[in-house]
């Protein structure tokens, strides 16, 4: 983010309410901070009116922590301190991008066993990755062919089956001296679509992280526009890390990076932050997105319902992969699943890596939505 001491004279307050609002845990993107003074610029301001219009628009709080965002206008450009609505410290969501970790490791004992416990608790903890075989040289060789493709903008040269390149063909006809050669063609290139994995590391996804971490890490060295993030209580991009091609070397620069291993869930409000950036969202729009997780939401469940709703909005496939979906007697039946059933593409099993490699390597063949599966199941 740009320093405020580099900034006109007149700007710095704007500059010091988006920061304002960063310090309190609203997810705010350096580039949403140039488009809220830039608004303010394009609309005189004649009042503080426009101000306030320009930040909402901009700034993008979510719908409901728009109180508290008013709160916080008010106490920094009128004065009002008693408006401040301080948000409690397990509301906030972290978001990290590929970031430096602490030198300090914390040697945290799980003995829980995975899946029993899922609570709304920060607990912060490091990971350390154990060798293993590679199951997933395969699955790494084939996974750009079978991704879902695209029709790109971008065109390339074809003898057959194309479009007259108009060009090329008038330059032909110009150093033939007139003659006209046989048609030159293009067409519109096939790219394969992004793949975008979102990783729960929470406490009762314990017994799966590993497994899922390996995974992304053959994604990513396989397919060109792989990303992927973790999310447990804070919300953090690993793509970077994941992109050293010595597996060991990956998993242990991705440990380090990522805080809250093995603590709590607030699948919701990390998934909104996510939504909440920009870049992120972007990295969302036109994707094959397969998350990670039991979707065990504590609480009201309305933030996940709305998160899930704008990413399969943006999303070619979405696709929800619970270690859950192992047990034959397992059914989407908690309030969380219901709720977000109909908006997804796929629900099934994330016991095994053998079951996840060959659901995404299938995501390019159609398959009935995972409300119309799971009803005749039940």
């Amino acid at each position: 983010m740009m320093r405020a001491t580099s900034l006109p004279h007149a700007a710095v307050p704007l500059f010091g309410f988006a920061r304002l609002l960063r310090r309190h845990g609203f997810a705010i993107a350096p580039e949403q901070v140039s488009g809220f003074m830039q608004a303010v610029t394009l609309l005189g301001p004649r009042s503080m009116a426009d101000i306030r219009e320009a930040a909402l628009a901009t700034l993008a709080p979510p719908p409901d922590r728009r109180d508290e965002f008013e709160a916080h206008f008010q106490s920094h450009f009128y004065g009002n301190a008693s408006a401040v609505v301080e948000a409690g410290a397990d509301e906030e969501t972290r978001i990290k991008d590929d970031g430096g970790a602490d030198d300090e490791r914390i040697e945290a004992e799980q003995r829980q066993e995975g899946g029993e416990l899922s609570s709304a608790l920060e607990q912060l903890s490091m990971r350390d990755f154990q060798r293993d075989d590679d199951r997933l040289a395969a699955f790494r060789r084939r996974l750009s062919a079978a991704l879902p493709a695209r029709r790109s903008f971008r065109t390339v040269r074809t003898h057959s089956r194309g479009k007259l390149d108009l060009r090329r063909s008038l330059r032909e006809i110009v150093s033939a001296d007139g003659d006209v050669p046989s048609p030159l063609l293009r067409r519109r290139q096939t790219v394969p679509r992004k793949l975008l994995l979102l990783i729960d590391v929470s406490g009762s996804m314990k017994l799966h992280t590993a497994d899922y971490l390996k995974l992304a890490h053959a994604a990513v060295q396989g397919a060109d526009r792989a990303e992927i993030f973790t999310f447990g209580t804070r919300l953090t991009r690993i793509t970077a890390a994941l992109r050293i091609r010595d597996r060991d070397q990956a998993l242990a620069r991705a440990a380090a990076q990522v805080d809250d291993w093995d603590g709590g869930t607030r699948m919701g409000p990390t998934l909104l932050a996510f939504l909440s950036v920009p870049r992120f969202s972007s990295f969302a729009r036109g994707a094959a997105i397969v998350i990670l997780s039991d979707a065990l939401e504590r609480g009201d469940h309305a933030e996940l319902e709305t998160a899930m709703r704008r990413l399969s909005a943006r999303a070619f496939r979405l696709s929800l992969a619970t270690p859950l979906a192992g047990d034959p007697r397992f059914r989407p039946e908690t309030a969380a699943l219901r709720a977000i059933l109909p908006v997804l593409d796929d629900l099934v099993d994330g016991s095994s890596l053998a079951g996840l490699t060959g659901f995404i390597l299938s995501l390019a063949r159609p398959a009935p939505a995972a409300e119309t599966i799971w009803k005749r199941v039940s």
